[in-house]
């Protein structure tokens, strides 16, 4: 069809000449300028190609022999050459599409051939008038085309810088995901590995019940590794199909017990609570909320099993009023030994919090221990229909 349309704007641009050659210059010239919509599926295409021959039909528009029906002859030019707008707006499309190279010779071949064509058909006033037109025309269309070039190539940039960016992110968040998981089960398994090796001999019923914790964190740990890499991995959506088992959802705060359960197991017994406060209300978090918090109160724990030296902490969560409350606090030695030497504890923490625009708060308590506190916004919760109450 491309081809198709220019082997009939060639036709349609003699049968304009040769058909009507007592025709206006003027007419001539828009003829030629609306026979050039039969380029665009060779504009597409091939753009130098059209550039050639939308160039070739308007040369032969201005060309052919003027109408003996005008007197003036200067105004039966300027006319014909509106076919050069068809010529100009093909060479916008050509700077804005193609290389810079092909663009800066499109634009030359063009030029002087306009310049040529004015110089020779249009004498006294009329031809700086036109010159100043054709030159005009082609600056603009050359401009139009550069806009479009660098709103392109600027859109391009902004797409890449954004693509990595969310790999950065991405790599971050997988990273905090990796430490919280790793280290809290970390920390367990070594604490409960030294009670074991201390009490083999003289208690064998502590060190084997040792040893199982030891093998449902390392379980739950390997778990968890596993979603991660499978999750990395984009995994096949056809993964039940074949036999494989789908990835288990992120933890989230209704895990807490189970959390406090393998805490107590490492000797520190949590007290877990959870409060309604300033008009607020129970209920389901947004997924990235709800792992945050896990994640936090996780970390938070790691850090008194390893460095409170103290058998209890409380952990609080409260629901309030466009806002979750998440502490823990523990009535240890108040040091973490977190700090950029130590790990990334608190430094994911904050990580996580300000990804979602909260706060955090961490260290040493007055009266003695250590507090961690983040508030997180919460979104307005969904109004329920009236109908579904």
């Amino acid at each position: 069809m491309a081809w198709a349309g220019g082997v009939l704007y060639v036709l349609a641009v003699g049968l304009l000449i040769g058909g009507a050659p007592r025709a206006s210059g003027t007419v001539h010239g828009i003829g030629a300028l609306l026979a050039a919509s039969l380029l665009i599926g060779v504009l597409r295409r091939a753009p130098v190609l059209a550039l050639a021959l939308a160039l070739l039909g308007s040369t032969a528009v201005v060309v052919g022999p003027p109408s003996s029906a005008d007197a003036d002859l200067s105004a039966s030019y300027q006319g014909q050459f509106l076919s050069y707008l068809a010529v100009d707006l093909t060479l916008g499309f050509i700077v804005a599409t193609r290389a810079r190279r092909a663009s800066i010779v499109a634009a030359a071949t063009s030029l002087v051939v306009q310049i040529l064509l004015v110089g020779g058909f249009t004498h006294g006033d009329g031809l700086t008038v036109n010159l100043v037109i054709t030159l005009l025309a082609m600056a603009a269309a050359c401009t139009v085309g550069l806009l479009s070039r660098e709103r392109r190539e600027h859109a391009v940039e902004l797409r890449a810088q954004e693509v990595a960016e969310a790999v950065i992110a991405e790599r971050l968040r997988i990273a905090r995901e990796l430490h919280d998981m790793v280290a809290h089960s970390i920390g367990i398994i070594a604490i409960q590995a030294g009670v074991g090796s201390r009490v083999i001999r003289t208690q064998l019923a502590e060190a084997q019940e040792a040893l199982r914790a030891i093998e449902a964190t390392s379980r739950e740990t390997l778990s968890g590794l596993r979603r991660t890499l499978v999750a990395l991995r984009r995994a096949d959506p056809d993964a039940e199909v074949s036999g494989r088992a789908p990835i288990t959802p992120s933890p989230g705060l209704a895990d807490l017990e189970r959390l406090a359960a393998a805490t107590a197991d490492a000797g520190v017994r949590v007290d877990v609570r959870v409060d309604v406060r300033h008009g607020g209300e129970q209920r389901p978090l947004p997924a990235d909320i709800d792992l945050s918090a896990y994640r936090i109160v996780q970390e938070a724990l790691t850090n008194v099993v390893r460095h409170a030296d103290t058998g209890h902490c409380r952990v609080t969560i409260e629901y309030g009023d466009g806002e979750l409350s998440v502490e823990i606090v523990d009535d240890g030695r108040g040091a973490t030994g977190d700090g950029p030497a130590h790990g990334f504890g608190i430094v994911g923490m904050r990580e996580r919090v300000a990804l979602l625009h909260g706060r955090l708060s961490a260290g040493p308590r007055p009266e003695g221990g250590f507090r961690v506190a983040a508030r997180l916004p919460l979104p307005d919760p969904a109004v329920v229909p009236l109908e579904a109450r």
